[in-house]
Parts: structure tokens; C-alpha cells; sequence
């Protein structure tokens, strides 16, 4: 099962009507790589409607950069909260916005540049170069991992092997929208457990590679 451009279509065909993914929905509110950023530290380990009422209580009280860093970590813990880890986020948000502050403001524009600052791991600074940059890049997360094992895609044990695997197979124009659309496929059709084949379109073509029940 190799024909990518078919693979995207039908993906595209069966999330009409879904959400984006909650960083996306950030990013086309603000339009702001630093909001992006936060936003994304916030999703990780959060399901989506937490991350997005937490992102705007947020920044509704801190909407610039020195606002935020002015918050008392007492107040961020209560308006993130009930996202995960909540705590260790607060005082993440407070290091990453002072490294910012420090580079005039400006969110790193680079894998490299972006990894270096507190709490940023691969997944996050691609999702961020993507949104926020408009650069290509694949963020792996849970379902960017599973439905590319499942299709065939790639074959691999970790969300880091993915990353470096879909690079190979998927041409780089789909880098970016690889993660907005199959994580909304993810949550809502291809399901971890019991998938809903019979509603998608790629039913005939995939081999439904560890797939022990679906419906």
C-alpha cells in the first residue's frame, strides 16, 4: 500500500465534518508561534477540549508575551488548570516565555533553535515549525504513529522511529497536513481500539495491520 496521494484523499474524505486538531485551531485563531507554542505544551497528555479552554482562559488574562511572564505561577496553575501535569507545565510556560524574552521576543524558527528550550521535544517543535512557521515537518503523536503502522506506512516501535520513517515514504508537500489530518481520523475512525472500518474509505486498501477487532 504505497499510493500516498490516494492515501491523503480518502483520509481527507473521512474527517469532513470533525474538528482540526486543537493546536490548528489555536493557529488559525492567532496567527502567534508563541501562542502556538504554549498551546502545544498544553496538549501534551490533555485531550483537546481542555487544551483549547485552558489555551484561552490563558490568553485572555496573559495575550502578550510580558503578560504571561508577569503571571504568578499560582495564577497560570489555575487558568491552565485541569490540563495534565498542570504544575510541571505552569513552570514550563514561565521558563520557555523568560528563554523567549531574552531572544527579543521571538519563538526559534528551527528544530534545533526550538529543542533547546525547556521542555520541547521533537513532537512539539515540529508541530510548532508547521503551524507556527508554515515550514514542513511531521509531529508524530499517538495517532500519527498508529494509522501509519496500521496502513503499512511505515513499521516501527516508537513515535521517534515514525517521524524519521515517514520522512522516507511521504513526499514533503505532506508533511504538514499529515498530522492535521490523521489526528482527527485517529480520534474519531482508524480508534486504538476497535476501529470503525466500515465507515472509512480506506477500508478496502488497508491491511489493517495489528487490528484484532474493528467494526
Amino acid at each position: 500500500m504505497n499510493d500516498i496521494e490516494s492515501i491523503i484523499k480518502k483520509i481527507k474524505r473521512c474527517i469532513k465534518g470533525f474538528e482540526n486538531p486543537v493546536v490548528t485551531q489555536i493557529a488559525n485563531a492567532y496567527k502567534d508561534p508563541f501562542k502556538i507554542l504554549i498551546s502545544t505544551i498544553l496538549s501534551l497528555r490533555t485531550k483537546d477540549k481542555t487544551t483549547r479552554e485552558a489555551s484561552l482562559r490563558l490568553f485572555e488574562k496573559g495575550d502578550t508575551l510580558q503578560k504571561i511572564i508577569a503571571l504568578s505561577n499560582r495564577e497560570i496553575e489555575k487558568l491552565i488548570y485541569p490540563v495534565g501535569f498542570y504544575h510541571r507545565k505552569t513552570v514550563t510556560i514561565k521558563k520557555i516565555s523568560e528563554q523567549v524574552a531574552k531572544n527579543n521576543g521571538k519563538v526559534p524558527d528551527t528544530l534545533e533553535g526550538l529543542l533547546k528550550l525547556p521542555g520541547v521535544g521533537r513532537k512539539t517543535a515540529n508541530l510548532v515549525l508547521s503551524e507556527g512557521f508554515g515550514k514542513p515537518a511531521i509531529c508524530v503523536d499517538t495517532h500519527v504513529h498508529r494509522v501509519s503502522n496500521r496502513l503499512g506506512l511505515v513499521k516501527t516501535e516508537t513515535p521517534i522511529q515514525t517521524e524519521f520513517a515517514l520522512m522516507k515514504v511521504l513526499p514533503e508537500k505532506f508533511w504538514s497536513i499529515y498530522n492535521t489530518i490523521v489526528v482527527p481520523f485517529g480520534q474519531n475512525i482508524c480508534k486504538p481500539i476497535s476501529p470503525f472500518c466500515s465507515k472509512c474509505s480506506l477500508n478496502e486498501m488497508c491491511p489493517k495491520l495489528g487490528v484484532k477487532k474493528h467494526r
